[in-house]
């Protein structure tokens, strides 16, 4: 366990913003999490859960407390089966782990279910936190287990899927009473052999159409994804970036049809659960390529914001109320960020 002083969010996070935290822990075993908890209640600390910092943003004031690094790192197979005459593998991934090295290392293998989820930036651990997903798959479906330390009881626990409270960009790890209360030690897949499910997003299988792509083994899924990726985004550690900045949009059907009224394409889901690509608003509002206060707004992904010259997190705020006031304009919906920021709950 590294105990590090007066370390700057904007070099623990990919959008490069923030004053500094009065410690960072970085933990590398399971068995030093007692040690971290005993050291920041001892110093009476707030505390943060860090990873990659790829959806985390600084404050300019820094953070009060100590960041807790998650670098426990480690893959392996727990078990194979067959059920109905599928087979699967079961494997349990650290939650210091790379996402994109876990995605290769399951589609090295034949595994679908996680491929279309190739290159997303941050850690294992980070994963089941905002119920990452893309193109169709989101970590919710593949998802066992979670083995964490629970802060509440001092104890590592073992948490099944169904007591995670999945919806979109959302868990118990993230939201309600329960938000800052686990460290995810590590989390268990359960993943078939076999193929992604038909039909594609439009724009996966337009990139396949182009390519005259066939093979949708998840090795060739995955390389089609990381090839659209990045084409349309740019790479954290080269630009400033944290990834896509504003939410899809949700809304019922009468707010489907307003919208749809106004040509804005919807995704119709079950029980008036229907979808709305904030991209698409962005775009149509005239937003993309246009700076606001050091942030721009990406001309090939609309939902990302790269900060070009901003040099603090009032900027950023600035920036983003400017981008939500045009659209709220235009189209009368609200838009929600996806990262979140360094703070005391």
């Amino acid at each position: 366990m590294k105990i590090l002083e007066n370390v700057l969010l904007k070099e623990l996070t990919t959008m490069r913003l923030g004053g500094a935290a009065e410690y960072v822990i970085e933990v590398e075993k399971k068995e030093e999490l007692a040690e971290a908890f005993e050291f920041i209640r001892d110093k009476n600390l707030a505390v943060y859960f860090l990873g990659e910092g790829a959806n985390s943003l600084g404050r300019d004031e820094g953070f009060s407390g100590a960041i807790l690094m998650n670098k426990i790192k480690g893959i392996r197979i727990l078990e194979e089966s067959e059920e109905g005459g599928e087979k699967y593998m079961k494997i349990e991934v650290a939650g210091g782990e790379i996402w994109d090295d876990v995605v290769k290392f399951t589609t090295g293998r034949g595994l679908t279910g996680i491929e279309a989820m190739a290159k997303i930036p941050g850690t294992a651990g980070a994963a089941p936190v905002q119920n990452i997903g893309a193109y169709g798959q989101e970590i919710a479906q593949t998802l066992e287990t979670v083995e964490a330390y629970d802060t509440l009881i001092d104890e590592i626990v073992e948490i099944p899927k169904e007591k995670m409270n999945f919806g979109y960009r959302k868990s118990i790890f993230n939201s309600g009473e329960t938000r800052g209360r686990y460290f995810i030690i590590s989390i268990t897949l359960k993943l078939k052999r076999g193929e992604i499910r038909q039909p594609f997003y439009n724009s996966l299988q337009k990139y396949l159409d182009e390519n005259g792509i066939s093979d949708y083994s998840p090795k060739s899924i995955y390389q089609a994804v990381a090839a659209i990726r990045a084409e349309k985004l740019p790479d954290p550690k080269e630009i400033a970036s944290a990834g896509s900045f504003f939410k899809n949009i949700y809304v019922d059907d009468a707010e489907a049809e307003r919208l749809e009224k106004l040509g804005v394409p919807i995704r119709r889901g079950e029980a008036g659960r229907n979808k709305v690509n904030t991209g698409y608003l962005i775009e149509a509002a005239g937003l993309v390529g246009k700076s606001f206060f050091g942030f721009k707004v990406n001309e090939k992904a609309s939902l990302v914001l790269i900060n070009e010259s901003g040099k603090s997190f009032s900027d950023l705020e600035k920036a983003v109320a400017e981008i939500a006031r045009v659209v709220k304009e235009k189209f009368g919906v609200s838009l929600e960020k996806e990262p979140v920021e360094i703070k005391e709950n």
